[in-house]
């Protein structure tokens, strides 16, 4: 699907200095690849796009919002362009998500064509695999993508990754490189199932065959550089070495979990995403119910080993937590804490079990 090319005979680049630039570069993750490929000896220089600049010793700064028509200028002397500029918060509405994500990455694909670009790399996420009974245990890079069309932040990562494809398409000579990681912990953490630790339970999928799996924010930070100086191209999966159990995850933890069947769980997750107390669509719950354990096979092609395993990635998760593990914020009663945890597990990020539950209240009190 994403493979690496040559660039074709007579195409003639202009570049002096060719440099590695990352957009979002403000932001936690951009900062920290930035600071990271500043550190590294022999590094190409380096540069960070935003809508604002932040003072890091060795970065140049070039200002442009990434959905700006012109944006193909800001690449200029630009040989790598690692894509970071992106929303992965699900509490954000669909619509400006979209524009940020979808929109945005097809501007700079197409900037980068047009500025002559030999490698953009793209992060997504290991949810485009889909969670599906069928999965082997890892997943290769190459495996069918069984996520479908979905909607919410799952549905964005699909479609950039659609639009890659079509907009590459034209350019023969434009890399593009994939990097999918699993649950992203640490200090850079996602909003999706790390966010479920924020709730008074857990949510368990009865007679579901869930495989926790994390992606420690160092480790993902590795496969960035690597991705961002050709070390590793194509699809690049990235993620701890095998997988917690529920009874583990539990133990880790110490949080219990709410067990619910299937079919109930997402019924009440489709009705908490109908009234407006759900970001994401219920069919997340399936990444509690079905493996999407990745193998970082082509990253550890090139020598590289994760630095954390699942266990102690999600301790320093629930470290940096701090009171917010395992916290509720309002007491609520059985039925609503049960349908809440569901509804976590859709949402899972900024929609914790009492914030479904606050909000199912106040929908009821609106309607009195």
């Amino acid at each position: 699907m994403f493979g690496v090319t040559e660039p074709r005979a007579g195409v003639r680049r202009r570049r002096s200095a060719p440099a590695v630039l990352v957009t979002g570069g403000t932001g936690p993750l951009g900062s920290a690849l930035l600071q990271r490929l500043t550190q590294r000896r022999g590094a190409p220089p380096v540069i960070g796009l935003d809508t604002s600049r932040r003072q890091l010793p060795g970065v140049t700064w070039r200002t442009a919002d990434i959905r700006d028509p012109t944006l193909a200028s800001r690449f200029q002397d630009v040989d790598t362009v690692v894509h970071l500029a992106t929303d992965r918060s699900a509490a954000t509405p669909e619509e400006p998500r979209r524009a940020v994500n979808v929109r945005g990455t097809e501007v700079v694909l197409d900037a980068a064509g047009a500025a002559g670009v030999r490698r953009v790399i793209l992060l997504t996420s290991a949810m485009v695999y889909g969670a599906h009974p069928a999965n082997p245990v890892p997943l290769e890079e190459d495996a069918p993508l069984l996520a479908g069309t979905p909607g919410g932040l799952v549905g964005d990562w699909v479609a950039m990754e659609r639009e890659a494809i079509r907009i590459a398409s034209p350019h023969p000579d434009l890399e593009v490189t994939v990097v999918r990681p699993a649950s992203r912990v640490g200090a850079v953490a996602d909003a999706l199932l790390p966010g479920l630790f924020e709730a008074v339970r857990l949510l368990a999928i009865r007679d579901a065959r869930c495989h926790w799996q994390f992606c420690h924010v160092d480790d993902l930070l590795d496969a960035l550089e690597a991705a961002a100086l050709g070390s590793v191209g194509g699809v690049v999966t990235v993620g701890c070495d095998g997988w917690l159990e529920r009874g583990q995850v539990e133990a880790i933890s110490g949080m219990r979990s709410v067990i619910l069947p299937q079919s109930v769980a997402m019924a009440t997750a489709e009705r908490l995403h109908r009234i407006g107390a759900l970001a994401s669509p219920a069919s997340d719950l399936h990444y509690l119910a079905h493996p999407w354990v990745v193998g970082s096979q082509r990253l550890r092609a090139t020598g590289w080993t994760p630095r954390w395993d699942n266990e102690a990635a999600l301790r320093e998760h629930l470290r940096l937590l701090g009171d917010r593990a395992g916290r509720s914020l309002v007491v609520v009663d059985r039925r609503d804490a049960t349908r809440a945890a569901a509804g976590a597990a859709a949402g899972a990020g900024a929609t914790l079990a009492v914030i479904g539950s606050f909000a199912l209240a106040r929908a009821r009190a609106r309607r009195r």
